[in-house]
């Protein structure tokens, strides 16, 4: 049996002499080419002015009787929140440490879709109110009386977002 270690250094010396050159140019120069070359200036491109379009918004009555009646469908719909929360805090007691799939968990799994479903309207107003806003801004109206209506929605909505959050917590 031949030695290991002088077949090893015979087969890298074959195949490093693949490697080896001929010394032509067979490869391309990695110098600058001539089109590579920076020649003359450029020009910048001229600035386009975009057109855009008007935001369809449907403000039927004026603006501000559609700001207050979103914000109406809000209260609205938080009053029903609030008419609901009892029962649903009450259901989630009950299902406080309850094992997941029993009837008190289901019942305070319903009551809290109750409580999303209210809260889902007032977020539907809140999305009008941004889509309005959003027209304002781009035709560069004024846009207080929307700020106005706005805050006062989204208040609404963050004040049923902590109640679903602290009785979610309850009932995992």
């Amino acid at each position: 049996m031949t030695d290991r270690k002088f077949i090893r250094p015979a087969l890298l010396a074959l195949a490093l002499s693949g490697c080896a050159g001929t010394g032509t140019d067979g490869y391309p120069s990695l110098a600058i080419r001539d089109v590579e070359r920076v020649e003359g200036s450029f020009e910048p491109a001229p600035l386009q002015q975009l057109d855009v379009p008007p935001v369809e918004v449907d403000l039927s009555g004026g603006l501000d009787a559609r700001l207050a009646a979103l914000v109406a469908q809000a209260r609205e719909a938080h009053a029903t929140f609030a008419a609901a929360q009892p029962v649903a805090e009450k259901l989630v007691g009950s299902a406080a440490g309850a094992d997941i799939g029993s009837d008190s968990w289901a019942a305070a799994q319903v009551a809290l879709a109750d409580l999303d479903s209210a809260r889902s309207i007032a977020a539907i107003a809140l999305g009008e109110l941004d889509i309005i806003h959003a027209a304002a801004s781009i035709q560069a109206e004024d846009a207080a009386a929307i700020d106005v209506a706005r805050g006062q929605v989204i208040d609404l909505i963050s004040e049923e977002d902590s109640v679903l959050e602290r009785l979610r917590s309850r009932v995992r």
